[in-house]
């Protein structure tokens, strides 16, 4: 992949840009496997599969651009050390949907004069524009400001943007303070439609997830789509029948090991097994668009929203034959990697995106070994990556 903005100093993110892909991916299982050394592997399980790679560029789903420079030549993309806007919209890591749409909103931005925030100066409206698109193409628009000054002049002008994208869903957060946060707690939804389809294709299993706009989603989709297959193979010799799926988001790994009331081999469902996953997430809105999402799939899946860890620790349900928990970047800390260690609990699928947290909470849990592993490569062009690993009790 070439990138001129790279190559000309002005943006550094892709670390990993000057290494060939195919080297990338076998530092990333490498570095993985490095950090995992002293879990002890099952010698009569599978073990480690090759990694699952992704395209080189052309892949996020997510533009997340800070807004700078004027009303009249809004820039979408990062900060300079001086706090001035530096322009990203042709980024080549963005779906094509994503870079043709960019431009677009740059227009709409100057249509409805919405200000840029000036960082140093401490003024002005609008702080980011966060764009999401689903596999049918359609987008998820948000725009962070300071304030609700500008909405009148926003929702004035949508009509024109929706004539020129295929927007389904808008919404504007508010975001008052002046400190180096994404967005705020505050969402005014602008359109009727509130949630995202986000149609994934896993083998045998049609589930559409529905994602609202204050929820997590991957940004890889094809990668994402690879990684609850993978989920659904592992788990499916396993047979479990009562699943806890901790820091559940949206629904994916819940919504793709879930039962349907209807089983068979012409259903998409694990044939003669009914399985009942109980998802747990701290963001209402990600279990809005989750419950939406299993009720339109009809299947055996319920969510909760509160803390993993508490819910966890205190609820009387039934332990789990198998526990999914994929955790943000620190992983699950050593209360409720204490917990896991204490419970019982036969199995647990892993998915982490930090092998160093991930190796600090497995060595909390000595009585786990390792029956599967794989690298999943989330993030082209950095160090970062997915690992998911499958664990059972010893």
């Amino acid at each position: 992949m070439r990138c001129g903005y790279f190559e000309a100093g002005v943006c550094r993110s892709c670390t990993q840009l000057p290494v060939p892909y195919a080297e990338q991916l076998v530092a990333k299982e490498a570095a993985t496997r490095a950090a995992l050394a002293d879990v002890p592997v099952d010698p009569t399980a599978p073990g480690w599969e090759d990694a699952a790679a992704s395209r080189e560029e052309g892949f996020r789903n997510k533009a997340k651009m800070v807004v700078g420079g004027t009303v009249e030549e809004p820039t979408l993309g990062i900060l300079d050390p001086r706090g001035h806007g530096v322009d990203l919209r042709h980024c080549g890591l963005h779906e094509p949907g994503l870079h043709a749409a960019l431009p677009v909103l740059a227009d709409h931005v100057r249509r409805a004069r919405l200000t840029p925030y000036d960082v140093p100066g401490r003024k002005g409206e609008l702080k980011h524009l966060l764009v999401t698109i689903s596999p049918d193409g359609e987008l998820m628009v948000r725009w962070v400001l300071r304030s609700t000054e500008a909405l009148p002049r926003l929702r004035k002008h949508l009509p024109w943007l929706l004539e020129q994208l295929p927007v389904s869903v808008a919404s504007a957060n508010i975001q008052p303070e002046h400190k180096a946060v994404l967005e705020g707690p505050e969402e005014v939804l602008l359109t009727e439609q509130a949630t995202l389809p986000m149609r994934l294709d896993v083998p045998d299993h049609p589930v559409v997830l529905q994602l609202r706009p204050q929820s997590f989603f991957q940004t890889n989709t094809t990668v994402a789509t690879e990684l609850y297959a993978t989920a659904r193979r592992w788990v499916g010799d396993l047979e479990p029948r009562r699943v806890w799926d901790l820091y559940s988001g949206v629904g994916g790994f819940a919504l793709h090991l879930a039962t349907g009331p209807d089983t068979g081999p012409d259903t998409g469902h694990d044939t003669g097994l009914e399985r009942h996953v109980t998802g747990v997430e701290i963001s209402e809105e990600a279990v809005v668009g989750a419950r939406r999402a299993a009720r339109l799939a009809d299947l055996r899946a319920d969510f909760v929203a509160g803390d993993a860890v508490a819910w966890a620790t205190t609820t009387d349900e039934p332990r789990p034959d198998l526990l999914v928990v994929n955790p943000p970047r620190r992983g699950l800390g050593a209360d409720l990697a204490g917990w896991v260690e204490a419970s019982g609990v036969p199995s647990v699928l892993y998915s982490s995106c930090h092998s160093g947290s991930l190796a600090r909470d497995l060595a909390a849990m000595p009585s786990y070994s390792i029956q599967r592993a794989r690298v999943l490569d989330m993030f082209p062009q950095t160090t970062h990556h997915e690992v998911l690993v499958l664990l059972t009790r010893g």
